[in-house]
């Protein structure tokens, strides 16, 4: 019991901190208020066996196992939102036009490399759609460089719509 709350509780921990980090103020607390209730249950059943080191080791080996399993889920749910920055040494107009296809906002400068000329692509999507993103760009230029960066906010730009999740229940929409 002790191990597996452990898990639980450090999960929820590593989730919260992540839902802050990404400004999720109503999603973060909802999530610390079962992780902290989580805890305490499991603090209490610590302390109740104070002289068991099999409760001491399973405590730290939750702890160890929730933070990874709450990386895992983290990364699965991808929840966020990044800006993706293209350096490619093709033409760039066209790799705009198939972003736009693909109902990705995208901004073309140019720009001079190391090497020599490059066009530079900045797009900002969900994190969902990065895998998506990445095989475009691959079957484009397998020799292109890109580079990700977490976004906290966005506003008045060009975004594919999100799937809602009442689409399951809307009958014809």
């Amino acid at each position: 019991m002790i191990f597996f709350g452990r898990v639980l509780d450090v999960t929820l921990g590593t989730l919260r901190v992540i839902f802050v980090s990404k400004g999720a103020k109503n999603i973060a607390p909802f999530v610390g208020f079962f992780e902290v209730l989580i805890w305490i249950i499991i603090i209490s059943q610590v302390f109740a066996r104070a002289n068991d080191w099999i409760a001491y080791l399973s405590f730290a080996a939750g702890y160890a196992t929730g933070s990874y399993v709450g990386i895992l889920i983290e990364k699965r749910i991808a929840y966020g939102v990044v800006l993706c920055r293209i350096y490619t040494q093709k033409n760039g107009t066209e790799l705009v036009q198939k972003l736009n296809k693909m109902n990705f906002g995208a901004t073309m400068m140019r720009g001079e490399g190391s090497v020599n000329q490059v066009h530079i692509i900045e797009t900002v999507i969900d994190r969902k759609q990065m895998k998506s993103l990445e095989k475009l760009l691959i079957a484009f230029d397998p020799n292109i460089f890109y580079v990700v960066e977490d976004v906290r906010t966005r506003q008045n730009g060009i975004f594919a719509k999100r799937k809602s999740i009442l689409r399951y229940w809307r009958i014809g929409k």
